[in-house]
């Protein structure tokens, strides 16, 4: 486990800590040290097992976490210190609470003696992270950190998945306790009681399946979290039911399985929205019924029937009112119900969503002839396109900042794995994507880790491109650069009269910046360069940067308004000026 005699288990602290991190098969911790923190950071040479990356910002470091847990399935961690550095944190712990990624942050006190005396850099973090947390913990005796930060994990991981903060005093960090990893296991916890296939809302639920013409599967997060893939497949096929996936369920099935239809909600597919209001029947697995998702709830899918397969009974009629709600975990829940459903082989349903794509189905901006323009869509899409060709897709992760080119990855890249997409969904963090690819390079270190972020995002965090020299990681990063905060921009145009006011944003020459920091760039105006390059970033070995400056006032379609219905999509302009002067040349 650790540089620590096991015929001396009285360790500090500060070695209780990073024991019960080994103990719990951590390798990686990102972190940022400082006053309050400074004797776990002293104790961490004993542990040879665990590497430490130094991020240059606390922010960073929370986000890196929640990276690595997105693409790894385990538990990530980050580490502050006490007061700012503490405080970095809160926006990477609420992304991970709105988005229920397992992560433990681990944060320095001031010591227990001037608790709440407002000494030099103390903050009641655990009141202020309260409602951004799973959980959290103020431990001020060093005997209680191992129980502690084992039940840390436990609850990280449960249920439904969250960040949990553990706030350890600097005095329990220098104090000495005796150390038994196995004596500090939490009791056994299951978060729901099992389900049985007599249950009546089971049997209900199966009634409902069986007697459905026009059911739509509503795919959501919680398929990945629960590992239940194969069994929401199964269930499809089984049934003929075409699937409809939310930001955070794209790649949970593959993107190109003959029932998978695409993204629904407010940049959805229209066929997928249209589907979803005809229905006669909603699956909605592992998803939370986000107002990105049903429009208008007023008007959300009024002809059906709605079955509701979710761990957290909060969730449960919070937005949308189910017919049937079966509480637990959706691996086991589908366990259970699939013997119970007769095989079907009727596509009428899937034949008519089909039919409704027409030229929806073809989209115009990447199907023009290159006329010197450069479209965000034309990068995404042939990002896709040059993974295809090497047969890279299911070994590519996408990591996404938040706006217009979030939207169009996911219209663009068409995911086949689980786990290939990070992206901040709930809470829509810009700033994400630099830091949280750093933490899924660290996951998944034989993968092509791509960064696709804003001009506007990419610049909160871009001091993290150091941290990415400074471990030698190959990370690819596209820069969609269009002058413009774009998504707020296209709000404006819509919804505002065209007032840019604060939208348009000075950005720093992108691949000066990163050759500032040691990583090679290009930049890219031009669609005829794109693959190209992308082939020479993917290969290099090293980190690369491109700038790809593409043209300013392009909108994502379809678009839902805000207060309007899921199927009250506004479309692509027939008349699009962008459109015409590009054919027109």
């Amino acid at each position: 486990m650790a540089n620590i005699s096991s015929t001396n288990p009285t360790l500090t602290g500060s070695e209780i800590l990073w024991a019960t991190l080994a103990g719990e098969n951590v390798t990686t911790v990102f972190g940022y040290p400082g006053g309050a923190i400074l004797p776990i950071y002293d104790a961490l040479r004993n542990f040879p097992t665990i590497h430490h990356v130094l991020v240059r910002h606390e922010q960073g470091a929370s986000h890196m976490a929640d990276g690595y847990a997105r693409a790894s399935g385990k538990v990530g961690v980050c580490m502050a210190t006490s007061g700012p550095g503490a405080t970095n944190l809160v926006t990477g712990l609420a992304t991970a609470m709105l988005d229920s990624i397992p992560m433990v942050a681990i944060t320095g006190q001031v010591s227990s003696k001037v608790l709440g005396s407002d000494a030099f850099q103390e903050v009641d973090i655990t009141g202020i992270t309260l409602p951004i947390t799973k959980h959290n913990f103020l431990v001020t005796r060093a005997e209680d950190i191992a129980p502690t930060v084992r039940e840390a994990f436990q609850i990280a991981q449960s249920g439904r998945p969250g960040p949990v903060l553990v706030d350890i005093t600097k005095d329990a960090q220098q104090a000495s306790a005796l150390f038994d990893f196995d004596a500090a296991k939490p009791a056994a916890y299951r978060p729901h009681p099992m389900l049985k296939v007599e249950s009546p809302a089971l049997q209900q639920a199966i009634e409902l399946i069986k007697s459905a013409k026009k059911p739509v599967i509503l795919a959501g997060h919680g398929i990945v979290e629960s590992g239940a893939q194969l069994e929401v497949r199964t269930l499809a096929e089984t049934r003929q039911i075409p699937i409809a996936s939310t930001l955070l369920g794209l790649g949970a099935i593959p993107a190109e399985h003959p029932l998978q239809l695409g993204m629904m909600g407010m940049h959805g597919e229209s066929w997928v929205n249209n589907a979803i209001q005809e229905a006669d029947l909603l699956l909605a697995l592992g998803m939370r019924f986000d107002d990105r998702v049903t429009g208008n709830l007023a008007h959300y899918a009024p002809n059906a029937k709605k079955i509701h397969i979710e761990i957290d009974p909060s969730e449960i009629n919070k937005n949308v009112r189910a017919d049937v709600a079966l509480i637990g975990d959706l691996k086991e829940v589908l366990t259970l119900l699939l013997p119970e459903l007769p095989k079907s082989s009727d596509t009428t349903w899937l034949k008519e969503i089909n039919a409704s794509k027409g030229t929806a189905a073809v989209r115009d901006i990447i199907n023009l002839p290159d006329t010197g323009h450069l479209y965000a869509a034309h990068v995404i899409h042939d990002i896709w396109q040059e993974a295809k060709a090497a047969g890279r897709v299911e070994q590519t992760i996408i990591v996404t900042d938040v706006g217009q080119h979030q939207m169009w990855e996911a219209q663009y890249f068409k995911h086949e794995a689980a786990r290939s997409l990070v992206t901040s969904g709930g809470l829509g963090t810009m700033g994400f994507a630099l830091p949280a690819a750093i933490g899924a390079k660290f996951a998944c270190p034989d993968k092509d880790v791509w960064v696709i972020a804003g001009d506007g995002g990419f610049q909160m965090t871009a001091a993290e491109l150091s941290t990415i020299v400074q471990e030698k990681l190959a990370i690819n990063i596209a820069v969609i650069n269009n002058g413009f905060l774009g998504m707020v921009r296209q709000w404006q145009e819509t919804f505002y009269e065209k007032n840019y006011s604060a939208s348009p944003i000075l950005s720093p020459d992108f691949v000066m910046l990163a050759a500032a920091h040691g990583i090679a760039g290009a930049n890219v105006s031009e669609r005829k360069d794109v693959i190209p390059t992308v082939t020479k970033a993917r290969t290099s070995g090293k980190a690369f940067l491109t700038n790809f400056q593409v043209i300013k006032e392009d909108g994502v379609y379809p678009m839902i308004a805000p207060g309007a219905a899921l199927h009250e999509m506004v479309r692509r302009p027939s008349k699009d000026p962008l459109l015409e002067t590009a054919e027109d040349e």
